[in-house]
């Protein structure tokens, strides 16, 4: 008789144990969803430049990581002529890589250091057949502008360096009145490289040339407001993160 009570008081310590373990181990496992969580996150980040590698971009592509350096840093653009690539960096941080077409023989594209003069989101050119050229950023009084055109993998131009047709947009807003455009004749060997041209000792004026019948004006252009296009029938591949 005296027995059965001490069984049932011995239960019942059993079950409060039981149910104590159960919830140190809900509280030791209370992380994983956390985990999970940050596993998705990264799944869903944009990819990180390497440092040491210079991508394999076709005609036509790019890169564009902006979420990668915070916002309201400086803009320097790097384009390089042999490699027909252009680099964009926010607070020494890179943001983008493109391909570009530069100027062909005869109309060479200017190497120096520029500043962005003048911005225009169509504008078209006084003296080429008023070629459309969108997303205008000047960066010289004589000629030479960065500006979405076609892409064909060597130096096509008149002089001015083209942007695919979807990134010129992105470039055209990520950058101010100001900002520092660097073209080089040299062909950096990595993405680490390419930061020390663009941001190391360069010349502190462009060379001059003669004036672009691409984009001729010896003043600065009002432009006009449109959204402005790409050349008619322009292909036009985006790689890896591009919106």
């Amino acid at each position: 008789m005296v027995h059965a009570p001490v069984r049932c008081v011995r239960g019942l310590a059993l079950a409060l144990l039981l149910v104590s373990g159960s919830q140190a181990a809900l509280a030791a496992n209370s992380h994983l969803p956390d985990a999970r969580d940050a596993v998705a996150a990264a799944d869903m980040a944009p990819p990180a430049m390497d440092a040491a590698v210079i991508p394999d971009l076709k005609p036509g592509d790019y890169i564009w990581t902006p979420d990668a350096a915070p916002a309201g840093g400086d803009v320097t653009v790097l384009v390089s002529i042999p490699l027909q690539l252009a680099w964009v960096y926010r607070g020494g941080t890179q943001i983008g890589v493109t391909t570009v077409s530069t100027g062909k023989v005869g109309h060479e594209t200017p190497t120096g250091s520029f500043s962005i003069l003048q911005k225009a989101v169509m504008h078209r050119s006084n003296l080429y057949n008023s070629a459309p050229m969108p997303y205008m950023q000047r960066l010289t009084w004589d000629g030479i502008a960065l500006h979405a055109g076609q892409i064909s993998g060597q130096p096509a131009s008149h002089g001015c360096v083209r942007l695919p047709s979807a990134f010129a947009p992105l470039l055209y807003k990520a950058t101010s009145l100001g900002a520092t455009v660097v073209i080089t004749a040299q062909a950096p060997v990595s993405n680490a490289d390419a930061l020390v041209m663009a941001l190391g000792t360069l010349p502190a004026a462009p060379i001059e040339q003669a004036a672009s019948p691409e984009f001729a004006s010896d003043q600065p252009d009002t432009g006009g407001a449109s959204s402005g296009g790409a050349e008619a029938g322009q292909p036009m591949t985006i790689a890896n993160n591009a919106p």
